[in-house]
């Protein structure tokens, strides 16, 4: 196994109680499919509204880390535009 391409144990569980919160805002967390750690999008995620024609969220063209989305998620949703409005990616 490349050590590279694996996710932390730790990760893996922040990683899915965001999925969960996601869910529970009607939102689905998508995570970049690239195996290539040198790839700008690489490990990177996304918020998803299934409900509006897979309508993106959060998460700009090249995603977000996980520090991003669960900060989004822990907005306030009236704050949300606000708070990230011209955000650029890191």
């Amino acid at each position: 196994m490349l050590s590279g391409m694996t996710t932390s144990t730790p990760e893996k569980v922040r990683e899915n109680r965001l999925r969960r919160m996601a869910e529970r805002q009607g939102l689905v967390l998508q995570k970049s499919r690239r195996r290539d750690p040198r790839a700008v999008d690489f490990g990177r995620y996304w918020l998803i509204d299934p409900y509006d024609s897979n309508a993106l969220v959060a998460g700009d063209q090249w995603g977000w880390d996980l520090d991003d989305i669960e900060t989004y998620l822990l907005a306030d949703p009236d704050d949300r535009f606000a708070a990230f409005k011209g955000r650029e990616a890191r």
